[in-house]
């Protein structure tokens, strides 16, 4: 079984406050707010789980300074979608030092980037932490020498 298909990737504050917002399906701006705020509003009464049943997919959460919450489709593989947000906790505590919700506030590009290295079209381009950080420094080091 290959790599699970995410229709999206949403990460938000303890608040509730949308920080960054990765979608691999078509959908009206109206249509995303209402989806986003559905499950901010869910995640409050969510504690500890990390997979849950929500509409005709799969929520997958994991909790660090935010809440990461990705949707596959129900017979998808969570645990593996699990490890896809796993991974890219690391790959940003990596970049960034122990990620908090400041570094995703004011880096926000960034954070975008380090996702788009990873996960493209809701499938993973790169499994290697190491090939991905290094994209990563190769395109920092361009921004400087062309800033």
């Amino acid at each position: 079984m290959g790599w699970t298909i995410m229709r999206f990737m949403l990460l938000f504050s303890r608040q509730g406050k949308l920080r960054l917002q990765k979608w691999s399906v078509a959908l009206s701006e109206k249509d995303r707010r209402k989806v986003v705020k559905e499950l901010v509003s869910l995640t409050r009464h969510i504690l500890s789980c990390k997979v849950l049943p929500w509409q005709t997919l799969i929520l997958n959460y994991l909790y660090a300074s935010l809440y990461f919450c990705c949707a596959v489709e129900s017979p998808d593989n969570e645990l593996l979608t699990l490890e896809i947000i796993h991974r890219y906790v690391e790959l940003l505590d990596k970049y960034f030092g122990s990620v908090c919700e400041l570094d995703i506030i004011f880096n926000f590009e960034k954070a975008y980037f380090i996702l788009d290295e990873f996960l493209l079209g809701g499938e993973v381009q790169e499994t290697s932490k190491k090939d991905v950080l290094k994209a990563i420094e190769e395109s920092d080091l361009l921004q400087e020498v062309s800033g």
